[in-house]
């Protein structure tokens, strides 16, 4: 039976009060066309103006009558101003999501209908990117007062944005919008039956990145030919390999994307008119991650999703001025397949690190010797993606459909879902990879109110581990225990035998502590334990596996954590007792059957089969990726942020708040592997001064405070510039180190109320980890306070020229707040630790901040 998810995302603002019932009315007519049941196509309706808000979820209702009672009755919420970006972002993390009922996991098709009537007031680039990678469909229908293009950068296709003059003119679309979802949708349910069958037959998608920076001004000739002769190898069609090519030096720009060009006499016309870029410095980390987030995507023609090997030929003649690191690992954690090809100039570890394993990175003295290597690269590149030829089974579409089911039965985790149907219909291609292996933390709640509990939490890890085969190539096990804070007792790598791992958690000793914030302990285990570093082996396929013992609700957002764990394909269960909320543990697990309740933790014996049966389940082998291991770095690093209000309301104060940053910064140890600053000021729209890869001396950060201009404006949107810095400054081509586990740390000075939403920008920074500290006048002292991370982590004063009197007090505030998350030498094998550490201030004096040393 045909199954669709669709969510129509409705403009409720002030704009649309007269046209809100052609509105409904047209969401009526298709919801009356749709085949609404439990095994059927589900619908949620979500209004929004300033803020979003949902009428109904996808699991809300399953009859169609429901749906049609309850859109009868919605009344029009007004409000301004339009934050789209906003709603595109809520509905990404609310509604299409397990807990609300979407089957994104189960390969349902996931739709979005969008009805605007007005220009967003906020960005809507960054969210509407992220749903298309997410895998929903969107559809936008605008009026005569939307804007056109807006609509056509947020729908999936130009092709799927609509306009009417007046939405009273809805049902003149409504016929061509049915046709578009229904093309879409038989598409998508062919492919599904194909792709199997289609893998006998080569196919790739492959990218090359090319340095075009002034220092390969003479080389790049012998590099577009390389190019040439490369793709002369190639099968290209539209299924079979499919090519594209990024130029980059301070700046990427894609010359065609993967689905451009369905003929290799197309892309051979293109690359032969290919004219060097210029510029400089050269930003290779930018480059890597502009082609994550624009190349290697289902919009411009990556067909990762449906096991396309993909791959990255990156030609370098010089060594990086940004740091590569992140976005390297990022390509690693996607699958994509890098080599690397280098000159005299460039940097071969650089390279190395940047390749998806270091024999991948190739080298010549001169880019006119590339015709040396090609067929190097070819063998390469051929070796890792070989066409799958079928055993003597016979591959059907019965048979293939009968894969996927068991893939949706067992829950598993939509990237790895094709590598699950190659080992059932080709399992002596991975005889290497069936020998069962699991990397699992335990994460056991530690609060004042599991004190007497948890001995039985601990017995009952003790016969987890009975049960497993502790080796280093074969399970490996962690334990970690928090209450306010995450403290890690061993990580994965810590103990290689099942006797150590056994001595170690019956020496376990409660925490104690509160309030319990198990959202900061998610957020703690997934980027502290489920790592290389730390003897995660998830890029060599290894199930991840995390079993959570919680006694009480937590006093944190889980979901930001909990969705990030599953993205990183972490499969969590949850165990909670009376005390607990259930459905919080529920919307924390992978799935909601994963999770588990007894009365009192003295019962776990009593579900401790479940749970080991139903990790046998899902526990199942995949294809193994290089690791990629990164050295830890001991020594104390921030990455801070200025955001300052430079509307026309502090146009006399702020030199005052000028002077403040000076001051601030003159604390800090700036150098490239210690402490970078950016700042950013705002009014009505946001604007980077610098960022924080921009200078690496403290010398150069001053001066450039020092020439800070006001900039002026109005009127003060503060919401907006959040999710600014959020989107363009904590990001690794621009210099932030969040992926290096370096504390990220925004500092807002705002003399006046936002004019937008402040709170979903500020819980989405929050729940992104970095921590917010504020300072704020009269009129906005209590809006700095629901930004910050914690009240105390906001100032209040009547005015700038105030900022020395609270100077002090702030710097301990942060300092405070720093000793928390600042890397120490290691306490436990394996990893480095984390610890509160007020003594070790990193923002004393140089040398109080050495003494550690």
């Amino acid at each position: 039976m045909a199954r669709r998810d669709v969510v129509f995302l409705l403009d409720g603002s002030d704009g649309t009060r007269s046209s809100f019932p052609a509105m409904r009315d047209f969401v009526e007519r298709m919801v009356e066309r749709l085949n609404v049941s439990e095994k059927g196509d589900h619908v949620s309706v979500v209004q929004y103006s300033r803020d979003p808000e949902a009428h109904f979820y996808l699991n809300t209702y399953s009859r169609k009558e429901d749906v049609l009672d309850t859109l009868r009755g919605l009344m029009h919420k007004g409000g301004r101003p339009l934050n789209t970006g906003a709603a595109l972002q809520y509905v990404r993390d609310n509604v299409f999501t397990a807990s609300s009922g979407s089957r994104l996991v189960e390969g349902v098709p996931q739709l979005l209908i969008l009805l605007s009537g007005g220009k967003s007031f906020d960005n809507v680039d960054t969210p509407a990117s992220s749903l298309k990678e997410l895998g929903v469909l969107i559809f936008a229908i605008g009026s005569r007062s939307s804007d056109s293009r807006e609509l056509q950068k947020i729908s999936n296709e130009p092709s799927y944005a609509l306009s009417v003059s007046d939405f009273a003119d809805l049902p003149s679309v409504q016929q061509q919008l049915f046709t578009n979802i229904n093309t879409v949708f038989v598409e998508g349910t062919s492919s599904t039956t194909t792709t199997i069958a289609e893998g006998r037959r080569q196919r790739r998608d492959v990218v090359f990145l090319l340095d075009g920076s002034d220092a390969t001004r003479n080389g790049f000739p012998a590099m577009k030919e390389f190019v040439q002769r490369m793709v002369e190898k190639l099968e290209v069609s539209e299924n079979r390999d499919q090519v594209s090519v990024v130029q980059y030096s301070r700046d990427p720009e894609a010359h065609f994307y993967l689905n451009t060009f369905k003929t290799k006499e197309k892309i051979l016309d293109s690359v032969r008119g290919l004219r060097h870029k210029g510029g400089r410095p050269l930003y290779t980390g930018a480059a890597l991650q502009y082609v994550i987030d624009n190349v290697f995507t289902a919009s411009s023609g990556s067909r990762r999703v449906e096991g396309v090997p993909q791959i990255l030929v990156l030609l370098s003649g010089g060594r990086s001025f940004d740091s590569v690191e992140a976005a390297a690992s990022s390509l690693k954690e996607l699958g994509i397949l890098t080599f690397g090809i280098g000159s005299r100039g460039s940097d071969s570890r650089e390279l190395q690190r940047i390749s998806y394993d270091p024999n991948y990175a190739l080298s010549v003295s001169d880019f006119s010797e590339l015709p040396n290597v090609q067929e190097q690269l070819l063998a390469s590149v051929k070796a890792v993606s070989i066409p799958i030829t079928p055993t003597s089974q016979t591959v059907t579409a019965q048979r293939v459909n009968e894969v996927m089911n068991r893939c949706v039965i067992l829950k598993v985790y939509e990237r790895y879902a094709h590598y699950l149907v190659l080992m059932m219909l080709f399992p002596p291609l991975l005889a290497d990879y069936v020998t069962p292996r699991k990397d699992i933390v335990f994460l056991l709640d530690g609060s004042d109110g599991t004190r007497n509990s948890f001995p039985a939490m601990r017995d009952f890890v003790q016969r987890v581990v009975e049960q497993y085969t502790i080796e280093a190539n074969r399970d490996r096990v962690s334990v970690v225990q928090y209450s306010r804070e995450a403290k890690v007792h061993f990580y994965l790598n810590s103990h290689t035998t099942k006797e150590e791992v056994l001595d170690r958690v019956r020496g376990l000793r409660h925490k104690g502590g509160r309030p319990l914030y198990t959202g900061a302990a998610l957020q703690y285990v997934r980027y502290n334990v489920f790592t290389a570093s730390s003897g995660s082996r998830r890029l060599e396929g290894v199930p991840q596996i995390l079993i959570l013992l919680s006694g009480g609700r937590s006093f944190d957002s889980v979901d930001a954590a909990a969705s990030s764990l599953k993205e990183l394909g972490v499969l969590t269960f949850g165990i909670g007792s009376r005390g607990s909320d259930s459905r919080e543990l529920q919307r924390i697990s992978y799935d909601p059957s994963y999770a588990l309740s007894v009365t009192d933790f003295s019962e776990l014996p009593n579900v401790q089969e479940q749970l080991l049966a139903s990790v046998q389940a899902v526990a199942m082998p995949i294809t193994p990726a290089s690791p990629t291991l990164t050295a830890d770095d001991a020594i104390p690093r921030k990455d801070v942020v200025f955001l300052l209000d430079g509307s026309d309301g502090t146009r006399n104060t702020f030199p005052a708040m000028r002077d403040f940053v000076q001051r601030v910064v003159e604390l800090f140890n700036i150098e490239a592997n210690r402490d970078r600053v950016s700042v950013v000021q705002y009014s009505r729209d946001a604007e980077v001064n610098f960022y924080l890869n921009t200078y690496a001396t403290k010398g150069e950060i001053l001066n450039t405070v020092r020439g800070l201009r006001h900039r002026g404006g109005r009127p003060l949107n503060t919401g907006a510039a959040l999710r600014y810095v959020r989107d363009s400054v904590f990001t690794a081509s621009a210099g932030s180190r969040k992926q290096e586990g370096v504390p990220q740390i925004l500092i807002l000075l705002s003399g006046g109320r936002s004019g937008d939403n402040i709170d979903t920008p500020a819980s989405t920074l929050k729940e992104s980890g970095i921590l917010i500290f504020g300072i704020g006048t009269r009129n906005s002292g209590r809006e700095v306070q629901r930004i910050a991370n914690d009240p105390t982590y906001a100032q209040s004063i009547n005015e700038f020229s105030d900022l020395p009197s609270v100077q002090q007090q702030f710097i301990s505030s942060l300092n405070n707040v720093l000793g928390q998350v600042k890397p120490m030498t290691p306490t436990v094998a394996g990893k480095t630790d984390y610890y509160t550490s007020l003594e070790n201030s990193t923002l004393s004096s140089p040398c109080k901040a050495c003494r550690r040393h």
